[in-house]
């Protein structure tokens, strides 16, 4: 029998406060649960406004921490009512001053994981985050989950290859990769790298991408949020560019065995080579 993982994404528009944009995520994970889904993610600090348009420390609000805090102890209830894997973007303040771009994730019983938190840091126009968030310092953890070995890399990660390669190497079956990005600025790149990383790390990635304006800035959220697997092709339409959408779609988990036996990538690899790579 096949291995199918159904799988669900969200790309929200912000509604204007927390409790709203929670309780419309909760909705959409209801929906996708009735629809069979059995893992869900969400897009980058999921509960907040992008803020970081910005750089204003009264943004330090939406910051809580993880797993104690509001949000992902709120989530860890939705897990075990819906019976989904649930991965949970959020500012994170783990003490005074330290502050992270993380995401949890919690298994289909309700259980915490773990957590990821974000690389590479971004500070150009519109995505002032090294303001807000200090680089991530968990490595690249890869989640014991019960619809499989799941890892997370957030936005502007994506443009760095090495991340995409080390959660491979730990396993990762399934990548979901929260963003927050605007049109004009990275479009083209948005459909070639993580469809690019899908193919040389050999496992499915979900690509989500917030949608719409807010209220901080001019970056306009362009959505099409999608599922791509090992082959680097689609796994159905890519989201609208405009509209808020939840997506799901059915995720042959044996195809990641199948392509690593014919394209044989990881055989191959020459880690004995690459000591420059890492040199600062």
């Amino acid at each position: 029998m096949a291995n199918v993982v159904r799988a669900a994404l969200v790309q929200a528009t912000w509604t204007g406060d927390t409790a709203t944009m929670v309780a419309k995520h909760e909705e959409h994970a209801r929906e996708a649960a009735r629809q069979g889904a059995k893992v869900i993610g969400f897009q980058e600090v999921f509960n907040a406004p992008y803020f970081c348009q910005v750089q204003e420390p009264e943004h330090y609000k939406w910051a809580e921490p993880v797993p104690d805090g509001p949000t992902v102890t709120r989530m860890q209830e939705l897990a075990r009512e819906t019976g989904m894997v649930i991965v949970v973007p959020v500012f994170e303040v783990e003490q005074s001053g330290f502050y992270f771009n993380t995401a949890a994730v919690i298994d289909a019983d309700g259980t915490y994981l773990g957590k990821y938190r974000k690389h590479h840091i971004p500070q150009v126009k519109g995505f002032w985050e090294k303001y807000y968030f200090k680089p991530g310092n968990l490595g690249w953890p890869v989640f014991d989950t019960a619809v499989g070995k799941v890892g997370v890399y957030i936005c502007y990660d994506r443009h760095f290859p090495e991340g995409w390669r080390q959660l491979g190497l730990n396993g990762a079956q399934l990548v979901y990769n929260p963003s927050a990005t605007s049109r004009g600025l990275s479009g083209y790149l948005w459909q070639l790298e993580q469809p690019a990383a899908a193919v040389a790390n050999e496992y499915f990635i979900a690509a989500i991408n917030r949608v719409g304006q807010e209220e901080y800035g001019d970056n306009d959220f362009y959505g099409t949020s999608y599922f791509v697997d090992p082959r680097g092709q689609f796994v159905g339409e890519t989201a609208s560019d405009k509209s808020e959408e939840l997506v799901v779609r059915d995720l042959d988990f044996d195809l990641i065995e199948e392509v690593r036996q014919q394209w044989a990538f990881y055989r191959d690899r020459r880690p004995d080579a690459y000591e420059g790579l890492v040199q600062p």
